[in-house]
Parts: C-alpha cells; sequence; structure tokens
C-alpha cells in the first residue's frame, strides 16, 4: 500500500530557544573591568536550536559601581531562595506496576502562576540529573510511561529522552499528551500514543463544557504491532495497521490502507461512528459497544469498505453501495417529513 505523499502529517515544531539569566555584580575593587558570564552548556544529545547562549564578553561596556556598591548587598543575594514547587519538576512516579516519567506541563497551571516558565534545556538537565541520583526505585527494564500533559515535543526530543532512559535500562513504550503535534510524533517514532483533553488553566471557568469531540488525529505511518493509538476525536491513519496493533477513538477511524489490527471507533458511546478501510482485514472491530469479528474466509478481491452499526449489530458494506444506501435514505427521511 503507497500512501497518498501530498497528506503530509503536521509536523511538531521545536522546542522554544531560551535564555539564560546571568547576574553580573559589579567588583568595587575594579569598578572599570569588564566581566565574563557564560550560561551552562547543554548536553549535547539535546536538539541544537532548542536552547541558546548568553554572554557578556570582554570588551563591552559595563557601567560604573557605586562608590557604596561594597557596603550594598547584590540583588541575587538578598532575594530569597524560590521554593520548589513539585508540578514544575521532572518526576518519576510508580502506580499500578508501571513508572511514570511525570513532565510539568508547559503553560501555567500553578496559583499563583510561577514567574518563569520551564524551557526544554530545564527538562532536559532535570532528567539527567533524576537519572544520575542516588534515588533509583526501579528494576532494570522496567517500562516507561512518558507523561508529556500539553508540553510540546517533537521526534528529536522524544528519541533523546528515550536514549537517556535507555542509558539506565529504561524502556520507553508510551506516550500521553493533549498536544496533538506530541502525539503524532509519538505515534511515528513507534511507541503506543494517548491523546488526552486539554488541561485546562486555573483561571478558566470550569463550567464551560469541553468540545464533544477533539480535532482529528492525522497520522501518515505504518502502525506497528504492539502499538496503540488512543484520541479523543476521529483518527485517521495514512498507512497500513499491522496485526497486533490497535486504535481506539470517541469518534470515526479511517485507514487509508490495509487495516489489520484492532480498530474501536465511538469508543465513549457513539453509535453512530463508523470505521473505514481501503482494505478491511481487522482482527476485531469495536464501535461503542457492538463487537465483531473478521470472517474466518478472507474474499477473492478487497474493496474499500465501511463498517457501521445497525440493530443487528455491526455491517460492512462497500464504500459505493454504503454511500448510495445512505442517500437514499436521506432522500426517503426528507420525502416523509
Amino acid at each position: 500500500m503507497t500512501s497518498d505523499s501530498s497528506n503530509n502529517p503536521i509536523a511538531a515544531p521545536s522546542a522554544a530557544p531560551t535564555q539564560s539569566n546571568a547576574v553580573v555584580t559589579p567588583n568595587p575593587a575594579s569598578a572599570g573591568a569588564t566581566t565574563t558570564s557564560t550560561a551552562t552548556p547543554l548536553n549535547p544529545t539535546a536538539p541544537a536550536e532548542s536552547a541558546a547562549e548568553s554572554s557578556v564578553t570582554a570588551g563591552d561596556a559595563v557601567p560604573d559601581a557605586a562608590p557604596d556598591a561594597a557596603a550594598q548587598p547584590t540583588e541575587s543575594a538578598s532575594a530569597p531562595e524560590q521554593p520548589l514547587i513539585k508540578d514544575l519538576q521532572v518526576r518519576f512516579k510508580s502506580e499500578e506496576g508501571q513508572l511514570l516519567l511525570m513532565l510539568p506541563p508547559e503553560t501555567e497551571t500553578t496559583d499563583p502562576p510561577s514567574p518563569t516558565a520551564l524551557t526544554w534545556a530545564d527538562l532536559w538537565q532535570q532528567l539527567k540529573q533524576r537519572l544520575s541520583g542516588g534515588d533509583r526505585f526501579w528494576q532494570p527494564g522496567t517500562v516507561v510511561h512518558l507523561m508529556a500533559r500539553d508540553r510540546l515535543l517533537d521526534g528529536r526530543q522524544l528519541q533523546a529522552i528515550a536514549d537517556a532512559l535507555l542509558e539506565v535500562q529504561l524502556q520507553l513504550k508510551r506516550v500521553s499528551t493533549s498536544r496533538r503535534q506530541t502525539a503524532v510524533a509519538a505515534a511515528t517514532a513507534g511507541y503506543s500514543v494517548e491523546q488526552q483533553a486539554p488541561v485546562a488553566h486555573l483561571s478558566q471557568p470550569t463550567a464551560t463544557p469541553p468540545p464533544a469531540l477533539a480535532d482529528p488525529l492525522y497520522i501518515q505511518t505504518t502502525v506497528r504491532s504492539g502499538v496503540e493509538i488512543r484520541h479523543p476525536g476521529t483518527i485517521v491513519v495514512l498507512g497500513d495497521i499491522n496485526p497486533g496493533s490497535s486504535l481506539i477513538a470517541d469518534g470515526d477511524i479511517l485507514v487509508w490502507g490495509r487495516l489489520r489490527g484492532v480498530a474501536h471507533a465511538g469508543a465513549s458511546g457513539n453509535t453512530q461512528c463508523r470505521i473505514m478501510a481501503l482494505q478491511m482485514e481487522p482482527t476485531q472491530l469495536r464501535i461503542a459497544e457492538s463487537l465483531a469479528r473478521a470472517p474466518e474466509k478472507p474474499p477473492a478481491q478487497y474493496y474499500p469498505e465501511v463498517a457501521y452499526v445497525t440493530s443487528e449489530g455491526i455491517r460492512i458494506a462497500r464504500s459505493a453501495d454504503f454511500a448510495k444506501t445512505q442517500l437514499l435514505i436521506s432522500v426517503q427521511s426528507g420525502q416523509t417529513s
């Protein structure tokens, strides 16, 4: 099956660049001297464009220090130390027999809001510190579930996280995210994906009902065996669904290729959802609570088909015949009304 190259998935943009807040303290003994301060270098495995260095080089103009500078403490020395906010730290958590790697959110969800937002460079440094620390409570070979929240991660950053985990004998297998771009990057990299509803800001009214379905998730890749993709909307795959993989969507499922795994549309209970594929060879089909399995004897020739729910259960029809049937039903409904 050859995918249509004109339908490219939405690429996840790189992480935003960061800036170093270097503090220059004047020396009363030599007020006219220049001072150099360089930001801490990033780990070479992190993406190059995700951070930038900030420095004051020799030869740059530095204002003269005040006469009583020695008697007055600097701002950095007198400022109280900021307490660590648990929600803004990279954390490991053991839950129900699995190891969760929890990243802090990208948007402000603390009350009051934190004065600084964590960048990819901050996350990377925290992750390396956690992995190199002595408080390891996991066993070698443990599977890791990455809780990315609304953090925007591209394929290179996900690979950097996976490589760092592999160095301490941990395996990244699953990614949970509320960002569609992160979900696409994770699915393309071959990880199981669970796209969650976006987390509301604390200042937003909680009475506002969420939308019925999330925006469609478009993926251009072959979903390999062992990979599961969950999405609170419609899933569109430009590629094949291999046996042993599964798609779970609250909306429809459209496969522009061979569907040979498990497909569950209308997972939240919507019986009007449908499953469509160019070649329907599923291990199992589910629409809402209805369940169907593929026939034991494959057909002599495959056609684009649609699976839908009737009063007798799930039925599969050719796409052309299904379109004609739906058009006839619509015409009859209009005449009776």
